[in-house]
């Protein structure tokens, strides 16, 4: 039986926009990812150090004082971006609940976490050194990639229960490798920077997809 998948609250928002959602939430989500989309251009385009709050708020349009309504600081920006990609696994895992093809799924899944990163080479190695050398950052995007796992495994499960993905496999370890290849994907596409990353990534996919499928199986 299916388990429920822990999505934090602030993602699902992210993720979604209810209808429920009053106009002041819709306000506020639009002005943190403003903020955020701001502050990523800006990083790819000065470096991440050479970036000051106030370069962001002006960039935003807005107070330095609103910045700090969404964010601690500048390196909790980079926070959102985990939110998104989290949001991106957690509609992939409602998707594996109403579909027979999780083929398909983790198809659509691979090309929509590439869609951040995939803006530009620049973007997608600011984004990684920022990992690399910030501990504040580090500890975001590790807490989300942790609840993203998860997720990615329940989607693996689905996939061995109806006989198209391998039964013998971990659906821990199937997450992680998934992980793990996307990360590494963007990585060598920024430092090479073509031919574009949705033909690196789709290459990763079906080698992924070849190692944890029953042969013949999902990919009608």
């Amino acid at each position: 039986m299916r388990r429920a998948a822990h999505i934090p609250a602030a993602v699902a928002e992210n993720a979604v926009d209810p209808p429920s959602t009053g106009r002041r939430q819709r306000h506020a989500a639009e002005t943190r990812l403003r903020l955020f989309r701001c502050a990523v251009q800006l990083f790819a385009k000065r470096g991440y150090s050479n970036v000051t709050v106030e370069d962001i708020t002006e960039a935003a349009d807005v107070g330095k004082g609103t910045f700090f309504n969404y964010f601690e600081s500048k390196d909790h920006v980079l926070g959102v971006l985990a939110e998104i990609q989290l949001g991106k696994v957690a509609e992939a895992v409602q998707r594996a609940a109403n579909s027979k093809q999780i083929h398909t799924v983790f198809h659509r899944l691979f090309l929509r976490l590439a869609e951040e990163p995939g803006r530009s080479p620049e973007l997608a190695r600011t984004i990684i050194s920022s990992f690399l050398v910030r501990a504040n950052v580090r500890r975001q995007i590790a807490l989300h990639m942790e609840n993203g796992r998860k997720m990615i495994a329940e989607i693996v499960a689905d996939g061995q229960e109806s006989g198209q993905i391998d039964r013998s496999l971990k659906p821990d370890q199937v997450a992680r490798q998934m992980v793990q290849t996307i990360m590494g994907t963007v990585l060598f596409w920024s430092l090479h920077e073509e031919p574009a990353l949705s033909i690196w990534i789709e290459d990763s996919f079906q080698d992924f997809w070849r190692a944890i499928a029953v042969s013949g199986k999902g990919q009608a």
